[in-house]
């Protein structure tokens, strides 16, 4: 009994000693869209935890840089909506991982059955090996934007759309009052979908070691069968699942000299792979902290913080549904900026943006802020994600370096506002509305009368004085004159790659490349590595106390009515208007709502479609 109990307890401790050597296979899940930012309260965390955010992808990968059991990265790929730009941040990072010594095998069940598949090849093409299940395609077919057009449908039916914009590439209503594309707007859609296009070909030509013609050759002959792909070199291998992870495991115990004969890799999630080693070095942290004399000035200046601008710029504080999506809210980024500026330890922000735009106003307060920080004699540098234009873009106009992706959407330099007048469909409904109204444009914004010449009056005089203020803000920020900022402006979006060349970024790479700026702003050695600390980190007690101030960290969790209210609160707030304020648009509001045009603000990028 004795012996059999040793021999138990001695079998234990060989399973814990080999549980520690063995190799690990990394794990990651790209058939989600990754998100992007972090979650404004404990709901929205919960309907996400099961989704792998951008940044824990990206940080998990560089993590596995000093550990040798973690040098096998399997992913399984799937079409799932990922915009371009993120995809080109995740490529990064997996080819860092490779450099760093690691092995990425790729493994998709199809890169679009029939077509779809161009972005997330194009994420594959940066992994060693690409595996496809053999009744999978090869859906490489190029890419595509499409834009519809309502300008009959809205005739047919009686409404009429009263807009202005500034200036012809601001194509944000043309879906309202167009027919088809116009000029501008096509030459504009054209251009994002022929650089996206060739940052495509060209990733893949590298990936792949072909010829760029050659790829798109291929592209233009897609989709492809798995055979095809095979004989083509675009995919290594064909093979189910089951193959392709006994084939990441067999390469596991190779690279591992320790791992016993019969040991496979150990697979484990990305993202639970960071969290153990996210552990791990704060406990590091507190016992160096704990040993050292003077920890508060060794520690001084040594952090990042990191501020996240998610979603549409609007006015105010964060709403209370999570069922809303994530908003830039004006008093939530002040507040972090302000709470980045009272902390010692903070020697630079990287303010990571991925925005749409939104409210005029919302966007230069938020400015405002980056500014104040900046004058602290402390860099902000800022790194765009997706999509970051107009107001989206406006926000980043006080910082030392803006970084984009060669693919994020970029600019949008403009403004449009208006309403649409369904008086002809009410009457055809036989609806009447009666008015009384106080003040010469009570009824301005009213969607039963077009404007009179008075009130149009009003309408460009503010596309004017909003369109002049952000120009003139560009060319202060990036030290452009205004004509030549005009130039590329005119509500034009551009890719990150066009967006640098005309002088909007100063950077191409991602969110660890914005990391290292700062850092190399601060005068700090790469061998010093900063921490990073995320703002505004608000937490529970304070969501539930009343903030003793508008500086509390508690004053920007009170929330105020959330997006998706916005169109219910403005069409319920008639001409008196109060909270039909809410929205990005001011005394717009009402008729943006009515009008179905987007609720973020003026400021907002034109809906291009997504890049497929």
């Amino acid at each position: 009994m004795a012996g059999g109990t040793a021999r138990q307890a001695w079998a234990s401790v060989h399973r814990v000693y080999a549980g520690r050597s063995a190799p690990i296979v990394l794990e990651l899940d790209l058939t989600v869209d990754p998100t992007e930012g972090v979650p404004a309260d404990p709901v929205a965390a919960a309907l996400t935890r099961r989704r792998p955010s951008l940044r824990a992808i990206v940080d998990g990968l560089r993590r596995t840089g000093n550990d040798g059991r973690a040098s096998t990265l399997i992913a399984r790929i799937a079409p799932c909506g990922m915009p371009l730009a993120r995809a080109q941040e995740i490529r990064d990072a997996v080819i860092a991982f490779r450099h760093a010594g690691g092995t990425a095998f790729a493994y998709s069940d199809a890169f679009g059955e029939f077509g779809g598949g161009t972005v997330p090849y194009y994420l594959a093409s940066a992994f060693d090996e690409i595996w496809l299940a053999p009744p999978g395609d090869l859906g490489i077919t190029g890419v595509a934007l499409e834009t519809p057009f309502l300008r009959d449908a809205l005739d047919r039916l009686g409404i009429e759309i009263q807009v202005g914009q500034r200036h012809e590439y601001k194509n944000a209503v043309n879906m309202f009052v167009e027919r088809d594309f116009t000029a501008a707007h096509l030459e504009a859609s054209g251009r994002i979908v022929a650089s996206s296009l060739a940052m495509i070909i060209d990733g893949i030509a590298t990936g792949r070691d072909l010829p760029p013609d050659r790829v798109r050759d291929l592209i233009d002959n897609a989709p492809l069968s798995g055979e095809q792909a095979v004989r083509a070199g675009l995919v290594d291998r064909l093979g189910y699942r089951d193959e392709v992870y006994a084939a990441a495991r067999a390469h596991a115990r190779r690279t591992v000299p320790d791992a016993g004969e019969g040991e496979g890799g150990t697979l484990v999630y990305l993202s639970h792979y960071r969290r153990a080693s996210v552990r791990r070095e704060a406990s590091r942290l507190r016992v160096a902290t704990l040993s050292a004399r003077g920890p508060a000035r060794s520690q001084r200046r040594r952090v990042i913080a990191v501020i996240h601008g998610t979603g549409p710029v609007v006015l105010g504080r964060p709403g209370r549904s999570p069922l809303a999506g994530p908003a830039m809210t004006s008093d939530a980024l002040t507040a972090a900026f302000r709470a980045a500026g009272r902390d010692d330890d903070v020697a630079a922000v990287v303010f990571r943006v991925d925005s749409p735009g939104g409210s005029y106003v919302a966007s230069d307060l938020i400015r405002r802020e980056v500014e104040r920080f900046q004058a602290s004699g402390r860099p902000v540098v800022v790194s765009m994600g997706s999509v970051a234009a107009s107001g989206g873009y406006f926000v980043a106009l006080g910082a030392d370096a803006i970084v984009a992706n060669p693919g994020t959407l970029t600019g949008s330099i403009g403004v449009f506002g208006g309403k649409q007048v369904v008086r002809e469909l009410l009457d055809k409904m036989g609806v009447r509305f009666g008015a009384v109204a106080e003040g010469e444009n009570a009824l301005m914004t009213s969607p039963q009368r077009a404007f009179s010449p008075s009130e149009r009056a009003k309408l460009e005089e503010f596309l004017d004085r909003v369109y002049d203020d952000f120009v003139a803000k560009v060319a202060a920020g990036r030290g452009m004159s205004s004509e030549a900022v005009h130039e590329v402006a005119r509500g034009r979006v551009w890719t990150g790659a066009d967006a640098r060349d005309r002088g909007l970024v100063d950077e191409l790479g991602g969110f660890s490349r914005a990391c290292e700026l700062a850092w190399e702003k601060v005068g700090r050695p790469g061998s010093d590595t900063p921490r990073l600390r995320l703002l505004p980190k608000v937490g529970l007690a304070d969501r539930l106390r009343s903030p003793r101030s508008s500086e509390d960290p508690a004053a920007a969790a009170v929330g105020m009515a959330g997006m998706s209210g916005i169109a219910g609160i403005a069409s319920m707030a008639g001409v008196l208007g109060g909270a039909a304020f809410t929205g990005g648009w001011g005394p717009l509001a009402t008729a943006a709502a009515r009008a179905g045009l987007p609720l973020g603000g003026p400021l907002l990028m034109p809906p291009i479609g997504q890049v497929t």
